[in-house]
């Protein structure tokens, strides 16, 4: 295992290996989007505008039990995709840090823990609500098997199909705080647009916040023969596409105007459409000629990737706090469910 026999780096511990295989910081805003689509949910509960009964407490453990599972999920997630990278971590300056190339694990040891992990953190859903543990199975899954091992090799196209596993969390969210009105067994039916809406926001922001990455990283996919866009049709296409992808952002945050009865407040809509042109705008100043800076990063693209984080973050934030405003300064909203 590559420098599985570097003496001169200390092994940091194992608590701190699994840490490290989880990548807790990756999974602090997925957790966000989850925590606050319950929150949505049960603000919108108390405004009636969905058929039930909540209390504070409930939000309370439905959030304490989506941190925890969704955690555990994601991170074994994370996990098992670094046994399945362990062959290219080492090629990459991003990666070449991971416990797995420096020896501090092994790659089977590594997968054992995602493993069971992920399991668990699945399970634990069923807690709240089969829907809510079968998203979180579905996005485990679909991370592992569709993203890092069929897509992300394979196609310049990986990380638009992948994002799908990364928007599950408001879905996730929302199931498991809407478990005692959506008793169908259809899993895609949450009785409300809101979370598919939410999943939507994520799938479309995915592509070009990593595609940022991709471009202030450049050159380091290619080594490890991952054929990211911007390595195989350039860093103008990647750019010219990330921005089609800002535009459908716009696009979803005005949907509340034209469509009320979706459920998002419309006042939500105003400021998701200024974050959106404030985000986009970190995306038009991306110069894919660009010099790379003393710390071998295209400047532009890094800022856009960095403000793509806090978009996310503020649209979910913004719309809690929207949605605990009094239904009379909403909008016209009808009952959701």
């Amino acid at each position: 295992m590559t420098g599985a026999n570097d003496e001169s780096i200390s092994h940091p511990g194992m608590l701190s290996v699994f840490l490290q295989l989880m990548k807790l910081r990756v999974i602090v805003l997925l957790q966000i989007t989850a925590v606050c689509s319950i929150l949505v949910h049960d603000l919108l509960a108390r405004h009636d505008l969905i058929a039930i009964d909540r209390t504070w407490m409930d939000t309370i453990e439905t959030v304490v039990i989506t941190v925890i599972a969704g955690t555990l999920s994601a991170g074994g997630s994370n996990a098992i995709n670094m046994w399945y990278d362990a062959d290219i971590d080492p090629l990459m300056r991003r990666t070449k840090n991971r416990p797995i190339p420096l020896g501090h694990i092994s790659a089977r040891g590594a997968l054992i823990f995602g493993i069971i992990i992920a399991v668990l953190g699945s399970s634990l859903f069923f807690l709240v609500h089969w829907k809510a543990a079968f998203w979180s199975f579905f996005s485990v899954g679909f991370y592992v098997f569709i993203y890092s091992m069929l897509l992300k090799r394979r196609t310049s196209q990986n990380i638009v199909i992948g994002g799908a596993a990364g928007a599950t969390p408001p879905v996730i969210g929302w199931a498991a705080a809407a478990a005692g009105t959506i008793e169908s067994s259809n899993p895609f039916d949450l009785g409300s647009a809101i979370p598919w809406m939410l999943f939507m926001l994520i799938f479309l922001w995915t592509p070009p916040h990593f595609w940022a990455l991709a471009l202030y990283r450049s050159g380091e996919y290619a080594k490890a023969n991952v054929p990211m866009l911007n390595e195989v049709k350039g860093p103008e296409r990647t750019v010219f596409e990330s921005k089609i992808y800002c535009a459908l952002l716009l696009l979803l945050g005005a949907v509340p105007l034209f469509w009320p009865q979706s459920g998002l407040p419309i006042l939500w809509s105003i400021i998701a459409t200024g974050l959106s042109l404030w985000y986009a705008k970190s995306v038009w100043n991306i110069d894919p000629l660009e010099d790379f800076d003393e710390n071998g990063r295209m400047p532009k693209a890094a800022k856009s990737f960095f403000r793509s984080l806090y978009y996310l973050g503020w649209m979910f934030l913004v719309l809690v706090v929207v949605c605990a405003i009094p239904t009379s300064l909403l909008g016209s909203l009808g009952p959701i469910n």
